[in-house]
């Protein structure tokens, strides 16, 4: 793959970052449908009953419902052929329901990495691992 095709690939990806770091979700929205194909494989820890792009959407509503002020710090990126891995810090204030838990106002700063496969300048596959028990832990819903 072309150096050119890569670093578009790491530039598409700082712009969906972007969108999502706006706390509007019609703004991910767009985003998610300019950057994501609509089957891309989304294989993440987090049961949403949806594929492709409408699962990835969902996933978002649901965490600017929950964290408003979501936001999604990248600490590293690394891109390489048709695949950019980000290692991110996410914090936000725990505003709105969650996983079934009640508003508790408390922050969470979790960390989470990600692996974005692309085609043809769109993202066709998600992996990504994050650190869910730290951030049920900080919103009390596990012992420390």
């Amino acid at each position: 793959m072309p150096i050119a095709e890569t670093q578009l690939n790491r530039a598409t990806l700082e712009r969906f970052h972007a969108a999502a770091n706006s706390g509007d979700a019609d703004a991910v929205a767009k985003a998610v449908d300019e950057f994501v194909a609509p089957d891309a494989r989304f294989h993440v820890p987090v049961a949403t009953g949806q594929t492709g792009a409408a699962a990835l959407k969902q996933v978002w509503e649901v965490l600017l419902r929950a964290y408003p002020d979501l936001h999604v710090a990248v600490e590293e990126t690394i891109a390489e052929g048709d695949k950019v891995v980000t290692r991110n810090r996410v914090t936000g204030t725990h505003l709105g329901e969650y996983r079934g838990l009640q508003p508790t106002g408390r922050t969470v700063d979790y960390s989470e990495i990600f692996v974005f496969r692309f085609a043809g300048g769109r993202i066709v596959e998600i992996r990504g691992v994050v650190d869910v028990l730290a951030q049920l832990r900080q919103l009390g819903a596990l012992p420390s």
